[in-house]
């Protein structure tokens, strides 16, 4: 009798953890905890519900200038009430912190570049994951600590990957050794225009990322990390307890070419 109460005690337990994924710091994903293993949709097609806006200069939670906005269905980036860009980045945070997931994104570019916005900006974004909390970014802080999948549109003529790779403040290991430039390519295609493209990413904690566009993987590598050279880096491995980044925040950007997203979806892996 005793082994059979054990039995049902261990299968009830197993039960809960399955349905259930706490984060490093203790506290209960409320996505994870319903939809271990389904797609789920962050963005509920009308507003920005569950999402926090951090633009550089101001405040969390200020959306200056209506940066960030829904219309039609789709969430959108614009810039009409700039009068001209001055490296104000933007990221929009999800309220929750994921370790190991595959999300994935439709974008697209539309419009013309916002006045005074940098070169390499044109038509470019990006989501970032393994992020940190925007309340622990400085007011005039442009990009937080993260792992960037950048997301970049063709200019009409020339080859441009997308789902490249960049790290403000973060570094990776590749092909088995620490991997230190700020910015890398992926094997993708040119997407011109302004066609819909699917971005997918999946995540395992501190084990591998990998950048995946129409089902092939364009670019992986493992052991993301904070980079110990930096001022703001050290402050979080401080208060992290760890270089090493195993979960974050996902966030999606604001770079100075207005847009579009939608179908902004996570599944969360055991």
């Amino acid at each position: 009798m005793l082994r059979s109460v054990s039995a049902l005690l261990l299968t009830v337990t197993l039960a809960v953890c399955s349905d259930s994924i706490a984060t490093a710091d203790g506290e209960e994903a409320s996505v994870a905890a319903k939809s271990t293993g389904k797609w789920v949709s962050l963005f509920n097609g009308k507003d920005l519900e569950g999402w926090t806006p951090k633009i550089r200069y101001h405040k969390v939670g200020d959306n200056f200038a209506n940066t960030f906005r829904v219309e039609d269905g789709i969430m959108k980036v614009r810039y009409d009430g700039y009068d001209e860009f001055k490296e104000t980045f933007g990221h929009l945070f999800y309220q929750d912190k994921f370790s190991h997931y595959r999300f994935r994104v439709e974008y697209r570019f539309v419009g013309e570049q916002c006045k005074g916005g940098p070169g390499w900006a044109l038509r470019n974004s990006g989501v970032m994951v393994h992020g940190e909390d925007p309340e622990t970014m400085a007011k005039d802080q442009d990009f937080p600590m993260s792992i960037e999948v950048q997301l970049l549109g063709g200019d009409g003529t020339n080859d441009r990957t997308t789902s490249n790779l960049c790290t403000p403040g973060t570094n990776v290991v590749k092909d088995g050794k620490l991997f230190l430039p700020h910015c890398t390519s992926s094997t993708s295609k040119t997407y011109h225009g302004d066609q819909w493209v699917t971005a997918e990413i999946e995540v395992r904690g501190n084990e591998i990322v990998k950048h995946i566009l129409d089902g092939k993987t364009v670019l992986q590598y493992t052991k993301p990390q904070l980079d110990d050279r930096e001022a703001h880096s050290k402050e979080l491995i401080k208060k992290n307890g760890s270089v090493m980044l195993s979960e974050g925040t996902i966030s999606l950007q604001s770079e100075g070419h207005p847009v579009d997203f939608r179908k902004v979806e996570i599944m969360v892996l055991k």
